[in-house]
């Protein structure tokens, strides 16, 4: 019964799985692809002891570059060489000198536009307007539904004799194999070293998709959930900067810099986020790590957009258990919080995944097949006949 459930799984859920398998892989090294198709240029101190123009100069000479696109975001570097980053718009990004506010170079438009597009189809299959729910309903229930197939499967392909010949069969790739032995061996050999991985980005994905499992988080870590958010409106949330007018800089804007590094001298990186809303605070993230993005080397600070007045500083120590493994899931979604290992064993295991698609829906047509118009006449290993295992049991 259970080898049922997770033939109907599979074969519910296959291709969304192939989907948010092979998009995964795509957005592995989304960061350092952009480092390396941007031009960023180089900010050039005029002298050992300059100072950076004020926050909303380069703001403005950014906004400037980019007609009919204001700011949303900027990060600062510690690196006094390093240009500040300002995000106009979805796709586009400028560098700005900080000692003299030219813009140095763009990000490029083409690589952000793609990678804009692989997250679509990650988080909600590219639907556009009022669909976008329906797409992430669907890429929803196909994440938990792969969930089931992860823990199910690390179940189903343990060999009943514990003995090195049938061990292997489930751990090891065969040579000289076709057929269903060929998809046999591939589908188990595949699910044996990624099922901890698979695990850990499905499960947090899944925290990611449902309220209630990012609910169930908070409690089993004994902490009160956070609010539910509003709903957004039709189609979902609005695209991040969309088109304005004209752009006007908070007046605390160059509050934030002195602000943050009066409470973590060492920072990083400083990403300001820029209110929506003459009414909204300014939100700064401070960033002590080089590289990876590890929740428990950042803090936030919020200032008062009109005043630059400090109203709460909040680092990772003060956040609540749950709130702490809540951000840790996020990052371990994509492997960022290890770095660039991390990262790279996220894209093994997204692409172990849609192997395990491929062969998981081979392996049923071929059930299905024989079901249908009777057994191959195929008997040898060589042939594709598959070896006993488990996963053959028909209960």
């Amino acid at each position: 019964m259970f080898f049922w459930l997770h033939l109907a799984a599979g074969l519910s859920g296959g291709l969304v799985i192939l989907v948010l398998s092979v998009t995964g892989v795509l957005l592995a090294y989304e960061r350092q692809i952009l480092a390396l198709t941007d031009d960023p240029g180089r900010s050039t101190p005029p002298t050992p002891d300059a100072a950076p123009l004020p926050l909303d100069v380069l703001l403005e000479r950014a906004s400037a570059a980019s007609p009919g696109l204001a700011p949303t975001a900027v990060t600062l570097s510690s690196d006094p060489t390093a240009p500040a980053i300002v995000t106009l718009g979805r796709e586009d990004t400028a560098y700005v000198d900080a000692y003299t506010g030219i813009v140095v170079g763009q990000g490029s438009r083409r690589a952000r536009a793609f990678f804009h597009g692989v997250e679509d189809w990650h988080r909600w299959l590219a639907a556009e307007g009022p669909a976008r729910a329906t797409g992430r309903a669907i890429t929803g229930a196909s994440n938990l539904a792969f969930l089931f197939l992860v823990l199910s499967g690390a179940y189903l392909w343990w060999p009943r004799k514990r003995t090195w010949k049938h061990v292997r069969t489930v751990t090891l790739f065969q040579g000289g194999l076709q057929g269903r032995a060929r998809d046999f061996n591939w589908h188990n050999v595949a699910g044996f070293w990624t099922a901890v991985p698979l695990a850990l980005i499905v499960a947090t994905g899944v925290v990611m998709s449902y309220p209630w499992a990012n609910d169930l988080l908070y409690r089993l870590a004994g902490s009160e959930p956070p609010p539910p958010r509003p709903p957004a409106g039709p189609g979902g949330p609005p695209r991040e900067g969309s088109a304005r007018s004209a752009f006007a800089a908070p007046r605390g804007l160059d509050e934030t810099r002195s602000a943050a590094t009066a409470q973590v001298p060492d920072w990083r990186t400083l990403s300001v986020r820029l209110p929506s809303s003459p009414t909204a605070p300014l939100v700064v993230l401070i960033d002590r790590s080089a590289g990876a993005a590890r929740p428990d080397l950042r803090s936030s600070l919020t200032l008062d957009a009109a005043t630059g007045t400090v109203q709460r500083y909040e680092t990772y120590e003060s956040q609540s258990l749950g709130r702490r493994l809540r951000t840790w899931a996020r990052w371990t979604h994509t492997g960022e919080a290890a770095g660039v290992l991390g990262q790279t064993l996220a894209a093994v295991a997204s692409a172990a995944g849609a192997l395990l698609v491929w062969t998981g829906l081979a392996l049923a047509w071929r059930r299905f097949r024989a079901w249908r118009f009777g057994p191959a006449k195929d008997s040898s290993p060589a042939s594709g006949k598959a070896p006993s295992n488990s996963l053959e049991v028909t209960s």
